[in-house]
């Protein structure tokens, strides 16, 4: 999507192009970033980018544990965090940590595109599950499909593609679920918490503690999002205190993040986000694009249900080909990304983490294919 974004940008000049394709936030960095950025610049530390521990500077992951035993209402330590090079890093840790050839990992549709590549990646089977017409997961249907073989469920919210957040009563049962069948199966089932948007919530929803629901849990998280940091590839993982063999599994993620070549999370960014675990990005001003896009589609007559976070919108396509769709809309130069790359066809996913002109600019391709699929 990227590329054919800049093919149509050359073509039609890139005002007259309206890229609502990618996930790459134009809101820029807190002041509070750009002031420590400053301030490292202008007086460095001595040794500020040697090699450190390979689980990060323990002043960061001190940092991060109070801020997450905070939001978990757990006590937390520096050794239960590991710094990562962004989220995607911090999955690929875990899965080369638990995975033996042939383990199942269990992912709900629709969900983030590359879970089938970090699985893929260390020997594990992907088993996607479906979601009802309000993203949520079917627990019943959990519950009958975990067999001897699984060994993990990601779970994402708020979510990428569809912007859905979990509530509390729905992680509660999961866990419950998780541990009735861990039980009967006398296996272990670890459920990995992907919080790239956990800050990103929307009409006053509060973070669910992940860490309190499962006692076999662990969180993958980064500052891509919360900070407007994706190029920075700044995260960490967060494993449950009570976690059974949990040195073992910590030494085991320590080693795979030395192994699989990241060998340590950004030294720079590490003594820059330490002093940012309450920072984030304007809330209300996301929310002000989500509201002002989903007003404007389901006016048109798109079927949307609405984001409770994130910032992505996932409406149903008008015609059963959401691929053919999505290619009617770049004709009005409008690029989005078809739902069946996050496991769901027949919808489409929209990315408003972009300038509101550009969001305004975008409707009349989003009314002319509405028009042309006679949604009015």
């Amino acid at each position: 999507m990227f590329e054919e974004a800049a093919v149509l940008k050359k073509k039609h000049g890139e005002h007259n192009v309206f890229d609502l394709s990618l996930g790459n936030p134009i809101i820029e960095p807190p002041a509070e970033f750009k002031h420590i950025l400053r301030k490292l610049s202008e007086d460095p530390m001595a040794g500020m980018h040697r090699y450190m521990e390979n689980a990060g500077y323990e002043e960061t992951r001190r940092s991060v544990a109070k801020q997450v035993s905070h939001e978990n209402n757990m006590e937390v330590a520096f050794h239960d965090i590991i710094m990562t090079v962004g989220a995607a890093g911090a999955i690929n840790v875990i899965l080369k940590t638990l995975l033996n050839p042939g383990d199942e990992v269990i992912v709900f549709a629709p969900y983030f595109m590359e879970y089938d590549n970090y699985i893929d990646n260390h020997g594990g089977v992907t088993v996607v599950l479906p979601t009802d017409d309000k993203f949520l997961p079917d627990l019943e249907q959990l519950e009958r499909k975990i067999n001897a073989r699984t060994r993990a469920v990601i779970i994402n919210s708020p979510n990428n593609p569809t912007g859905v957040v979990y509530s509390e009563a729905f992680v509660k049962q999961l866990g419950r679920v998780l541990e009735h069948r861990e039980k009967a199966l006398k296996t272990a089932i670890y459920l990995i918490s992907d919080e790239a948007y956990s800050s990103l919530m929307y009409d006053g929803l509060k973070y669910v503690p992940i860490l309190q629901t499962y006692h076999r849990s662990m969180i993958a998280t980064s500052h891509s999002k919360d900070l407007a940091l994706p190029g920075e590839r700044i995260g960490y993982i967060a494993v449950h205190p009570a976690l059974e063999n949990r040195e073992e599994i910590i030494d085991g993620l320590i080693f795979c993040n030395r192994i699989l070549g990241f060998v340590n999370a950004p030294a720079l960014m590490q003594n820059i986000v330490r002093h940012l675990q309450h920072v984030t990005v304007s809330i209300p001003e996301y929310q002000e694009k989500r509201d002002f896009l989903y007003n404007s589609l389901t006016g048109m007559g798109y079927r949307v249900v609405k984001p409770q976070g994130a910032f992505y919108m996932f409406p149903r396509t008008p015609i059963e080909n959401d691929v053919e769709f999505v290619r009617e809309l770049q004709k009005v130069n409008v690029m989005t990304v078809p739902g069946r790359g996050f496991g769901s066809p027949g919808f489409f996913r929209i990315s408003y983490c972009v300038n509101h002109s550009t969001l305004e600019g975008a409707l009349d391709g989003f009314k002319k294919a509405a028009g042309l699929f006679r949604l009015f």
